[in-house]
């Protein structure tokens, strides 16, 4: 036994030393999409215009007077203030207010005006979501910026002129992001510090893009099955001081500035935990199934037992779910954590005034969506190519065009619910 033994040290001394191997290796993210887009960027802008005609007629509604621009704000002087006077605007969007001002310069106070431009904005933030998954390699991108486009959901965010906040900053929120996407590639530090600059224009015309950082770390993730320390996470290190920094002085403004304390907000710990609870159940009910959309929705009575602890319980439930199955298929945790993490800053830990009518509102999914939206596209692709996989080759081609069929009802559909 001791000559076993000092064979196998000798065989072990003699073996050479072994690099350390990557904890995870990089797959490519993937080159620029070129060519085959123009279309897609057409359909998108055609079917949204379509879809949103109605809005054309609209006019202003409650809460425009406090975000299309002041009098006393329209002079040259009026921009200096909307940038280094807390106050001098509802909340402190001063990149989102000087896009009001500049509009008001050039149409003055048609609603019109106001509503066509959220109409492209949303339509421009659709085309971005196409080539980011685009880039990102999943199957049927297209799809997923269709969806995203007409889905009754977002009516709130593009018929609401006040919501411009929201597609704006969804604007900045995707053209940064794929930005980033350019770096990660190739490591130039200058798209680094285009896609950071473009973080800043986000977090200036709303701060509940500050997810971005985790969002882009879940989009590697899913590209590359793990993260690497070094390569992955520390770059996004600023990215996420920069936006807790924002978030908590969105959250000090509203609290200081808007009114958003007292009795109306007093939750405890285990009651917030529990209103959040219900509130990811609520928005992933209405993504699912959009019926009964409205304004603003009944406010809840928060009560601490048994009858509002299900949606803690099976959300939690979901999730180990998922993480078992994430060695088969990673895609649904990761667009589950995007749809939660998004949606953070209204779930209740954050004290937000609009809480006084209700604890939900379609436009505060807006941006979380993306990440539901996305799956159910690439959810879709995936069963239509593992059904064409088990047809004759003669067969696929009819295949393929179930599936396009399949989609154009699905789109028309959502046209159509948000026509209405």
């Amino acid at each position: 036994m001791s000559r076993k033994r000092e064979g196998r040290e000798s065989r072990r001394h003699a073996e050479p030393a072994r690099p350390p191997a990557d904890p995870a290796p990089a797959r490519d993210i993937g080159p620029p999409p070129t060519g085959g887009s123009w279309w897609v960027a057409l359909l998108i802008l055609g079917s949204t215009l379509l879809a949103y005609v109605p809005v054309w007629r609209a006019g202003f509604i409650w809460d425009d007077d406090g975000h299309v621009t002041r009098a006393d704000l329209r002079p040259l002087h009026g921009l200096w203030r909307i940038w280094f006077e807390p106050g001098a605007t509802q909340q402190y969007y001063p990149l989102l207010h000087s896009a009001f001002w500049l509009e008001h310069r050039l149409w003055g106070d048609s609603p019109s005006a106001y509503h066509l431009a959220n109409i492209v904005f949303h339509a421009g933030a659709a085309y971005l979501l196409y080539r980011l998954l685009r880039r990102l390699s999943f199957p049927a991108p297209w799809l997923a910026g269709l969806i995203f486009a007409l889905h009754p959901v977002c009516v709130e965010s593009v018929a609401w002129i006040s919501e411009q906040k929201n597609t704006l900053s969804l604007v900045f929120y995707l053209l940064s992001a794929v930005a980033y996407l350019r770096f990660d590639r190739g490591r130039r530090w200058a798209w680094y510090a285009l896609a950071l600059l473009l973080f800043a224009f986000a977090l200036l015309s709303k701060s509940v893009t500050a997810s971005l950082p985790g969002a882009l770390l879940l989009a590697l993730c899913w590209r590359r099955g793990r993260l690497a320390w070094l390569r992955d996470v520390v770059p996004l290190i600023p990215w996420f001081v920069i936006g807790a920094c924002s978030g908590l002085f969105t959250a000090w403004v509203e609290r200081n500035f808007i009114g958003a304390r007292g009795e109306a907000f007093d939750l405890s710990l285990l009651e917030r935990c529990l209103l959040a609870g219900r509130i990811v159940w609520f928005y992933l009910g209405k993504l699912v199934w959009p019926a009964d959309l409205m304004f603003i929705y009944p406010h809840w009575r928060v009560v601490a037992d048994w009858s509002w602890g299900w949606g803690c319980l099976a959300l939690l439930a979901l999730l180990a779910i998922l993480w078992g199955i994430r060695r088969w298929n990673m895609a649904p945790l990761l667009a589950l954590l995007f749809f939660v993490g998004s949606l953070f800053p209204a779930l209740g830990f954050v004290n937000v005034y609009p809480f006084i009518f209700s604890y939900v509102a379609d436009h505060w999914q807006y941006a979380a969506s993306l990440g539901i939206v996305a799956l159910g596209a690439e959810g879709a692709a995936a069963a239509a190519r593992a059904a064409a996989g088990r047809l004759d080759p003669s067969a696929r081609s009819a295949a393929r065009g179930m599936f396009a069929g399949a989609a154009a009802a699905v789109i028309a559909a959502l046209l159509i619910l948000t026509w209405r």
